[in-house]
């Protein structure tokens, strides 16, 4: 595939998950909630998690954003469910250093969220890529020193 076919098929994913977006909304019972927001562009997000036995069981989210940023909260929380909480903070980790432009596990199937590694050419969208990570990160970090 091309390389300018690719990027057309990243583009796709993203406006595809920005406009019909996975788990978007409130988490009812859930045992995590993160705000968190961007104020150099005005993107916010409220996580929530549902972790138990050191599983996120479930997570959604609900705000407001740029298709890059709610897009990307998207993919992760589809991406985390089902994973321990080590393995999704090990996948923010990934995602951090694909954003960063810096050598990552590529062995480790992303799926969708492979579309947004060409964010990592654009330095002020980075921000946006990662806000919900980032959320995903701090709610876990959270619920595991609150044990």
């Amino acid at each position: 595939m091309s390389l300018n076919n690719l990027d057309q098929l990243y583009r796709s994913v993203i406006m595809d998950h920005y406009k019909k977006p996975r788990n978007k909304g409130a988490l009812e019972g859930s045992n995590v909630t993160i705000d968190m927001n961007n104020p150099t562009c005005g993107d916010r997000i409220r996580l929530t998690l549902q972790v138990n036995n050191g599983i996120v069981e479930d997570a959604k989210f609900d705000g407001e954003g740029c298709s890059i940023s709610m897009s990307s909260a998207s993919m992760m929380t589809q991406t985390v469910k089902g994973k321990t909480v080590e393995e999704a903070q090990n996948l923010a980790h990934i995602f951090s250093d694909m954003m960063l432009g810096k050598e990552y596990d590529d062995s480790i199937d992303l799926g969708d969220v492979e579309a947004l590694s060409g964010v990592s050419k654009f330095p002020a969208r980075i921000k946006c890529a990662t806000l919900a990570w980032k959320a995903m990160e701090k709610g876990v970090q959270n619920e595991s020193e609150n044990k």
